[in-house]
């Protein structure tokens, strides 16, 4: 996953995945989702970042390791 902000447009970018987007969908003024030519969500974008986000910092609560386990 990486997440990269852009202050010349204000957008706030989530990629998670490394595959390509095929199409979009704008689900508000504020949010795109990206999808794959699968129909997964490879990407989210947060446009007008800064007048949607209560605070001007990113915390990353994941684990270290995978939780999935393979079976």
């Amino acid at each position: 996953m990486k997440i990269r902000y852009f202050p010349e447009t204000d957008t706030l970018h989530i990629a998670l995945s490394d595959r390509d987007s095929s199409c979009s969908d704008a689900i508000n003024d504020n949010l795109i989702v990206d999808f794959d030519d699968q129909g997964k969500p490879v990407g989210l974008t947060l446009e007008h970042y800064s007048q949607i986000s209560d605070t001007r910092s990113i915390e990353t609560l994941l684990p270290v390791a995978p939780l999935l386990q393979p079976a």
